[in-house]
């Protein structure tokens, strides 16, 4: 789906301001309220909003040691069945299939070093993971950024 102007600016509002409501967001950006809540709905619908869900940070609830692991799986059992088992493990906040000489990358948090362990321990046990490679995250400078690429991509239409 192409997004104009209109779409980012509506994006950038609610992302500035998440607990406004469609009558104050038309306001602000002076268009009529159902255009405002028809371009929410068009951008849900085609997967350009993903989700109005919060988005709580690990590390303010007990979580603040992030790494990225390197995953090699047993080309056996299929992606299917290893994503299951990985699932089922709370502290694997994602999991991408990866090109490379690793088969996925996951991003995981801890509550310590030694408890990240217990974590890469138990990706390990589930016998789907051949080998794993992890780097800690030290400091995050940027995170979840797509709003500017929007706003961008608003521009060249």
């Amino acid at each position: 789906m192409l997004v104009d102007a209109l779409d980012a600016k509506i994006v950038r509002f609610f992302t500035d301001s998440p607990r406004s409501s469609v009558l104050e967001a038309s306001r602000v950006l002076k268009v009529a309220r159902a255009t405002v809540q028809s371009r929410i709905d068009r951008m849900i619908e085609n997967g350009v909003i993903g989700s109005w869900v919060p988005q709580p940070d690990p590390a303010n609830f007990g979580f603040p040691v992030v790494a990225f692991c390197s995953v090699t799986i047993t080309q056996e059992i299929g992606h299917d069945a290893i994503i299951e088992s990985l699932s089922a493990i709370p502290e694997i906040i994602e999991v991408h299939t990866v090109t490379g000489n690793s088969d996925l990358m996951v991003r995981i948090a801890a509550r310590s070093n030694p408890d990240m362990q217990r974590v890469l321990d138990a990706m390990i046990a589930t016998k789907s993971v051949v080998r794993c490679s992890s780097v800690i995250v030290l400091n995050s400078h940027i995170q979840g950024r797509t709003l500017p690429l929007m706003e961008a991509a608003a521009k060249a239409v």
